[in-house]
């Protein structure tokens, strides 16, 4: 059983900063990949940053120079660093876990809400 426990979501005022973190627990057999996904209402649910084991670092477009993802390994946790917080980045935000052959694992979900 994988479990994954984010933590760090809440209400922040436009231009604020958050940091989002996910950590992993459980039989987890060679991670491929950490991620956060967001989904605001309405919309699908779309990749926002990703490291994979390797360090490689994709962003969606519209956070590029604002967000930052990070990891220690040694924890099974990932980090996503959020500044310059515009309302449009409103959504739950969910963190993703890839690993062992063909496995994915989704925490629960945090809520960001960027309002004044």
């Amino acid at each position: 059983q994988v479990q994954l426990v984010e933590s760090g979501g809440g209400l922040v005022q436009p231009g604020g900063s958050l940091r989002l973190s996910c950590a992993a627990s459980g039989s987890i057999f060679r991670i491929n990949a950490m991620g956060w996904y967001r989904q605001a209402p309405g919309k699908q649910r779309e990749l926002v940053a990703a490291i994979t084991s390797g360090g490689i670092i994709n962003y969606e477009d519209s956070v590029k120079g604002r967000f930052t993802i990070s990891r220690d390994s040694a924890k099974n946790t990932v980090y996503l660093q959020m500044n310059s917080l515009k309302p449009e980045d409103t959504a739950v935000y969910y963190c993703n876990l890839s690993w062992g052959l063909k496995s994915t694992s989704w925490g629960q979900g945090t809520q960001v809400t960027v309002s004044s």
